[in-house]
């Protein structure tokens, strides 16, 4: 059962995809009347800032209001989207992948923000996620790697960047009875060195992070973790297929309002969000950054964050990690 947190969170999405007009809010025909801006709390090149830059340039031609991305990163998210979070301003939006609220309340204490202050407006693109080893590992499958680590308890390492993937690869080695080491990094690119070198032995990382190394045959992707197939590597197995379901999640990207924006509003930026990327144009630009498109109304946006949440809130109770 869902904690009574986790049903007052998810309650919350549900009202705030249903919000009515407020009174003094522009009507949804009306709005842009000025400058809207994008808070990516992410830096400049990221997968997510690529997309936000190229939805800016076509929703501004399709709004005649200019468009424009403000990069606010720090502490993996948390900066940028607590200042986001600090505003009341219909015309600034947020760009940002959906576990900086719905894995970090198990990760972190004393979060500046809580899930009910934003509104969902539209699911863009799901980041895909890819479990990497060295290439001088000798394994080729999921199933090896497993068998591999249950040989020799506690001998090999992995690592993941964000919240998510941690929590994610955290659960199923509980359920699964497997023991590695986790090896703390800050930065990607210190974890892909280990990796290639065969210092740590499993990395769980946005598939475009670490594509030059696949390239390079310094190490090769096992599956990813995502419900369907990447087109530009289609003979890589995702988690379901490989047999491994526990280790499935996608990583939902979308836009966001603050929390009192009409869903009218809300609906119509969705609507134009989607529109824009039916352009195969954007697919391509966005394939190249390891996404995929994925758009959602801001009702489907919700059930998505909800299903998500609901996920790590069954795997945080099997760590016995509490809700901060």
């Amino acid at each position: 059962m869902k904690d009574t947190k986790t049903l007052a969170l998810s309650a919350a999405l549900i009202a705030l995809s249903a919000l009515p007009f407020s009174r003094t809010a522009p009507s949804a025909e009306a709005w842009p009347q000025r400058t809207v801006k994008l808070v990516v709390p992410l830096g400049p090149a990221s997968g997510a800032d690529v997309t936000a830059r190229v939805l800016a340039d076509h929703l501004s031609r399709r709004w005649r209001q200019s468009v424009v991305v403000e990069n606010r990163p720090g502490a993996d998210g948390i900066v940028g989207l607590a200042a986001f979070l600090g505003t009341s301003d219909d015309h600034m939006l947020l760009f940002t992948a959906t576990g900086t609220f719905t894995a970090y309340p198990f990760l972190h204490q004393k979060l500046p923000y809580s899930l009910d202050q934003l509104a969902p407006i539209a699911r863009v693109t799901n980041t895909l996620v890819a479990i990497t080893v060295p290439t001088s590992l000798k394994v080729n499958s999921l199933a090896e790697l497993m068998t591999l680590v249950r040989s020799q308890p506690g001998r090999y390492h992995w690592a993941s960047i964000t919240g998510a993937t941690d929590l994610v690869f955290s659960g199923f080695l509980k359920s699964a009875g497997l023991s590695m080491v986790r090896v703390p990094y800050r930065e990607s690119v210190l974890a892909l060195n280990d990796l290639s070198e065969g210092r740590i032995e499993v990395f769980l990382s946005a598939l475009a992070t670490v594509l030059p190394q696949v390239a390079g045959g310094k190490i090769k992707i096992l599956a990813l973790t995502n419900h369907e197939h990447a087109p530009m590597i289609p003979e890589v197995p995702t988690v379901l297929e490989a047999g491994y379901p526990t280790l499935q999640y996608d990583g939902l990207v979308g836009l966001f309002a603050t929390a009192g924006v009409p869903v009218e509003l809300r609906e119509r930026i969705a609507g134009d969000v989607r529109a824009v990327i039916a352009d195969p144009a954007i697919a391509t630009i966005v394939a190249g950054t390891g996404q995929i498109i994925s758009p959602g109304s801001p009702a489907e946006f919700a059930r998505s964050i909800e299903e998500q949440l609901s996920a790590f809130t069954a795997i945080a109770n099997s760590l016995d990690l509490q809700r901060r």
